[in-house]
């Protein structure tokens, strides 16, 4: 559904964000995209969507060039910015504005996200709180029912449950026709949620694979003792020893902790590479 070939991106000529990136994404997956802030990570979300364009390589998005911003493509891409802007109207004049660009678009499927949310109906858009605004603008994004939906620090300005609802409401709708794809540096938000993980870091793809990989190639424990302990990639002290990240030479079962393996693989670009072979 979205393939990226030998992608360059800067905003000069001389700084890149990124240079020959490649990445092919699937439908029936929740991608989660992990960077330090200033990665490149929303830069590398508006190439995907057409709101920039590459320097050099190829995009293809649900069959189409984002750049040329056709309709066919428009109507089955959605993306949910960090920074959100709505006009000064109620929540149904909105949707008699935008939903019809989007022809999958479930009315009823949205009212049940506002109700669940506790969105009020009657308000007008720019006097709800932002955390209200957020999170109106996921149950809209999750009811246009687009083929491809990207979503750049969707968890900004939730509270708690309201993060738990967003976990919830996106795990409801994954299907094997639909891809989401979600950046954040907040990784805690994103633990039950994601199945496929890419993390950015200097202008490269360190890592992209799939939980389940990940489990098989790496073990998340506690250890008594770190010392001379060389499958260790990162650790830290606890009140049993050490939670650590290790190569699974053992061939153990554990759940993967996102925190914990992009620590891991930010101090360990090397090891990872060999541990997991060529991206």
């Amino acid at each position: 559904m979205i393939q990226l070939d030998r992608v360059t991106f800067g905003y000069s000529k001389k700084k890149k964000l990124f240079e020959n990136l490649s990445i092919n994404l699937e439908a029936g997956h929740i991608y989660g995209l992990l960077g330090r802030n200033g990665a490149g990570k929303s830069s590398l979300l508006r190439n995907m969507v057409g709101l920039l364009f590459p320097q050099q390589g190829h995009i293809n998005v649900v069959g189409y060039e984002p750049k040329k911003r056709l309709p066919a493509f428009l109507q089955d891409v959605f993306f949910l910015p960090e920074e959100i802007y709505l006009p000064s109207v109620t929540i149904r004049k909105y949707l008699d504005m935008i939903a019809p660009f989007y022809p999958k678009f479930d009315e009823g499927q949205f009212d049940g996200y506002i109700a669940e949310m506790d969105i009020p109906m009657g308000n007008k858009l720019t006097d709800m709180s932002y955390g209200q605004r957020k999170k109106f603008l996921i149950a809209f994004a999750l009811s246009a029912n687009t083929k491809v939906l990207i979503m750049d620090e969707p968890t900004n300005g939730l509270d708690i449950p309201s993060k738990s609802q967003f976990r919830k409401l996106v795990s409801i709708n994954v299907d094997k026709n639909r891809l989401f794809l979600i950046s954040t540096h907040q990784v805690r938000d994103l633990d039950n949620l994601i199945d496929s993980i890419i993390i950015l870091e200097d202008s490269k793809i360190l890592i992209q694979h799939s939980l389940e990989t990940v489990a098989e190639k790496l073990c998340f424990g506690t250890l008594p003792s770190i010392d001379y302990d060389n499958r260790v990639l990162y650790s830290e002290p606890s009140l049993k020893g050490y939670k650590a990240v290790f190569e699974n030479s053992e061939l153990e079962e554990s759940r993967v902790d996102l925190e914990y393996l992009f620590n891991a693989v930010l101090g360990n670009p090397e090891r990872i590479r060999q541990i997991f072979g060529k991206q």
